[in-house]
């Protein structure tokens, strides 16, 4: 399904982050937004910085760019081991991901 939850709009700012525990090495987040997300040689996915660093840091957060506002949920979605949260940067509630209202 790719409705997008009631509690987010165009107007949010929105950040995703990866939660490592949990993540499987799929790399279907990479697949659907290779700009945002990537696997890094242990195998696990980790966030990007707007400059294309990746962010190995703990619960490290990258802005959501608006273009690519779609394929982050989408990766959030599909991902298997609901280990992608995207979340508003003003109250930090999340949208999309486990863990959104």
């Amino acid at each position: 399904m790719q409705d997008e939850a009631p509690s987010a709009t165009a107007g949010d700012a929105l950040e995703v982050w990866i939660d490592q525990d949990l993540c499987t090495g799929d790399g279907i987040c990479a697949q659907y937004a290779p700009e945002v997300f990537e696997l890094d040689i242990d195998g696990l996915a980790y966030v990007k910085s707007a400059e294309d660093e990746l962010l190995q840091d703990q619960g490290a957060t990258t802005p959501v760019p608006l273009p690519l506002l779609q394929d982050v949920i989408d990766s959030a979605k599909e991902c298997p081991g609901d280990c992608i949260h995207v979340r508003r940067v003003s109250d930090r509630v999340e949208v999309y991901g486990p863990d959104a209202e």
